[in-house]
């Protein structure tokens, strides 16, 4: 008779758990694998670094009869290259920034993953937008054109980390989680505020524009070397 009760008592608990389960939001479930988000994010990256090069194609003509019009064919492609350079480093400096988030990200949700999605929609038009701006690099549409596929990039990267540490996603010691969330978010700013500035430099000189941003790449991409090196680590 006992063993009776007890079977059913574990019958109503198996029922009840499953009615929860049942009645649990789409978003409670979905979505919770950081590793699929950071396996597709890598693979997009990647695509994006690749076909940014097919947009460089070899001068051909049969007008290139000398070195000297070989030559000048050969500079005719500056702008191109000059655009994939500028680019090539776009990428690797916001691959950065979205991987560093998911060294603490230690959670995820539906919407987060949709938030790194949309960050990737605009990681994959960057070739595009490459290559729109060096067929028309003389032309202030394309370097503003440019400028707002970076500025999408950047507000989608600062939008996901507050998602995720509004969602209490991120695995750090309160001590240190205000410190590293003012550092990533400080990052993104300024560098955001940086690059209108180039954009900007526009309706000066197109180039200038350009090689200002490129500069400021730069300093995004190497000039961390030359800084104190401070390291957080999560428990």
């Amino acid at each position: 008779m006992h063993k009776n009760v007890t079977n059913k008592k574990g019958a109503s608990g198996t029922t009840e758990k499953a009615y929860a389960t049942r009645n649990m939001a789409y978003n409670e479930i979905a979505g919770q694998r950081t590793t699929r988000i950071e396996a597709i994010s890598d693979g997009v990256f990647a695509v994006a670094l690749t076909l940014l090069v097919l947009d460089i194609k070899v001068p051909v003509s049969e007008a290139i009869k000398t070195e000297h019009s070989l030559f000048n064919a050969f500079c005719t492609l500056t702008p191109k290259f000059l655009s994939y350079f500028l680019s090539f480093i776009t990428l690797g400096i916001f691959w950065t920034g979205h991987s560093a988030q998911y060294i603490y990200i230690e959670r995820s949700d539906r919407h987060l993953n949709w938030l790194s999605l949309f960050f990737l929609l605009f990681v994959s038009i960057l070739p595009f937008t490459t290559a729109f701006l060096s067929e028309y690099i003389t032309f202030k549409l394309a370097i503003g054109v440019y400028w707002l596929n970076i500025f999408a990039l950047g507000a989608m990267l600062y939008i996901h980390w507050h998602y995720a540490l509004a969602s209490s996603y991120i695995n750090l010691p309160e001590d240190k989680k205000q410190a590293v969330s003012q550092a990533i978010k400080r990052r993104i700013v300024i560098a955001q505020t940086l690059y209108a500035a180039g954009a900007l430099l526009c309706f000066i000189n197109n180039y200038l524009s350009v090689g200002v941003i490129i500069a400021i790449q730069l300093n995004y991409a190497i000039a961390f070397g030359f800084r104190k090196k401070t390291r957080v680590t999560a428990n």
